[in-house]
């Protein structure tokens, strides 16, 4: 198996073990990260109803900011704490994706606790 099957079976193992312990609920749900080359997703997802509270990405029209990079990630995480105070939605639980918390994962972490909630 090459070098990048390895490291997206990896971070799928890592994923798993997150999500395990990770679910989200009506009154706190869970903060779901998603990364590509080219742009980041972030939902407000409660597990125990099965739907999505709210989502933004960084290819919405209205994203202010384009790409994958840290200021599209600070921008993201504004902009999910605003839809998610918007739904009433305070307190959260943090799903990294099996991603490092680094870098652009941080930095949306960071927007979103700054922005008015709480994990």
């Amino acid at each position: 198996m090459d070098r990048a099957k390895q490291r997206v079976a990896a971070r799928g193992r890592i994923r798993a073990r997150v999500r395990r312990k990770v679910s989200g609920t009506e009154l706190r749900p869970r903060l779901a990260v998603k990364k590509s080359l080219k742009h980041i997703y972030v939902q407000l997802i409660d597990d125990a109803a099965g739907r999505t509270i709210a989502a933004a990405s960084s290819r919405d029209t209205d994203s202010s900011v384009k790409g994958s990079n840290s200021a599209a990630a600070k921008a993201l995480g504004a902009a999910i704490a605003k839809k998610a105070k918007d739904k009433g939605v305070t307190k959260v639980v943090f799903d990294r994706g099996g991603y490092l918390y680094h870098g652009n994962i941080k930095a949306l972490a960071d927007a979103a606790r700054e922005n008015g909630l709480e994990f």
